[in-house]
């Protein structure tokens, strides 16, 4: 469920291209290994290397162009054409998305082997031997991704569909571009996995982070959208006050418990009433309402100290 809440108003946040590879590490380090298998691959059946400045107008002109599935690997899968090929990441593909963990990735990518693809060039790295493919971006028309880039500015608040869920972080469309949300800008509070917050298909409003059409990126934060609640946490709850909470998780020393969306705090083992032998899943369950009092307030650190010893 999505807070509702006024706007936040902070400042934005500075991007680059370490924040990019540090979100977007998985699915790089996948390209990587899929363009060295693809090099391999090329030496040993001594075709021609791919066209690069073919590739490059293909990008540049946001064109849609039809190539063979010739191999896959759990990252994607290998494209190849006449004077052209390259890789189609996992997470730019139409139907397997919600297909994402071994079993079922090998399964699917094992059924386009041989298939023909409409795809659009998103990334073309000459000095690296890449070229990457989008099948999702090819379901906008051509051009459509010149148009979007040139009308996408940090701060504004653009609507999308969730196309994919990851460990770290969530695909957005915004209509013939994929944005991603990274985990840590899903919420003001811990989130274990996305699918804790969004689902697949579901339609969304986020705040423009980042746009970096030279990468075909965009960087969106949802929790943006919302004021942070650690701002305001010192004045709202005081030190020995008593409030209601949900526990969220249990942990080997202890539990975290939300006071409101966004505002977590921990209740240690040793602020619980266990008794001998007794263990804090003796004790709590996820989602159970508790009454807690207020420890201690870090907002700067985002830290919040609670206890079930109410009358103490």
């Amino acid at each position: 469920m999505v807070p509702q809440k006024k706007n936040h108003e902070g400042p934005m946040p500075v991007t680059d291209e370490g924040w990019w590879d540090s979100v977007l590490a998985d699915e790089q380090r996948f390209i990587r290994t899929s363009a060295r298998q693809q090099s391999k691959n090329e030496g040993q059946s001594r075709e021609a290397p791919p066209d690069w400045q073919m590739a490059k107008d293909l990008y540049d002109q946001d064109a849609i162009v039809s190539l063979k599935v010739s191999g896959y690997n759990r990252g994607g899968l290998l494209v190849d054409g006449e004077g052209i090929n390259g890789f189609v990441p996992y997470s730019h593909l139409v139907e397997v998305v919600g297909n994402s963990d071994g079993d079922h990735r090998e399964k699917y990518m094992a059924e386009y082997v041989g298939r023909t693809m409409r795809l659009k060039v998103i990334e073309c790295v000459p000095e690296d031997g890449r070229i990457v493919f989008s099948e999702r971006a090819a379901q906008a028309e051509a051009g459509r991704r010149r148009e979007l880039f040139d009308t996408l500015v940090v701060g504004q608040q653009v609507t999308g569909e969730v196309t994919n869920i990851t460990d770290f972080g969530v695909f957005i469309d915004l209509g013939g571009v994929e944005g991603l949300i990274h985990i840590s800008e899903l919420s003001w509070g811990r989130v274990a996995h996305p699918s804790q917050i969004v689902s697949l298909g579901q339609s969304l409003k986020v705040q423009v982070l980042d746009v970096s059409p030279e990468r075909c990126r965009v960087a969106l934060s949802l929790k943006r959208l919302f004021e942070n609640p650690w701002e305001s946490a010192g004045e709202v709850y005081g030190i020995g006050q008593v409030v209601s909470a949900t526990i969220t998780s249990i942990v080997s020393y202890g539990a975290f418990a939300r006071l409101e969306e966004g505002l977590e705090g921990l209740i240690h083992s040793s602020e619980m009433p266990l008794g001998d032998e007794q263990v804090v899943k003796d004790l709590l369950k996820e989602g159970q309402e508790v009454q807690v009092r207020v420890l201690h307030i870090d907002a700067e650190h985002q830290r919040l100290g609670l206890s079930l010893k109410i009358l103490e």
